[in-house]
């Protein structure tokens, strides 16, 4: 008996089209990563920007506290007498009285 041929022809070499989509969307994928990656690394290797001129910064001694978790810091370089004060958990910090030194 001789074989009968296939109706669609021979398909057996040719992927599915699920396979291809499957396969773009990995190619796509690897892109986007790739981009993403070699903009981290170019961003690291960025200068870092030039230190203000001498004589700039002013020295302070300035306390503050954070009204929702109580973490203190102390500035003591500023770029003017009355800076704004730091955030710290989402809120802006109390300014704490300074103590007499």
């Amino acid at each position: 008996m001789a074989s009968r041929p296939h109706p669609l022809g021979t398909l057996s070499g040719v992927p599915s089209f699920s396979s291809v989509l499957w396969f773009l969307g990995a190619v796509v994928l690897f892109l986007v990563i790739w981009r993403v990656g070699v903009a981290m690394l170019r961003s690291f290797t960025t200068p870092l920007p030039p230190p203000p001129p001498e004589g700039e910064l002013r020295k302070v001694n300035l306390r503050y506290r954070c009204s929702v978790c109580g973490m203190e810091i102390r500035m003591t370089v500023a770029p003017n007498e009355d800076p704004a004060p730091p955030r710290h958990c989402m809120e802006e910090m109390d300014l704490v009285a300074p103590t007499i030194e």
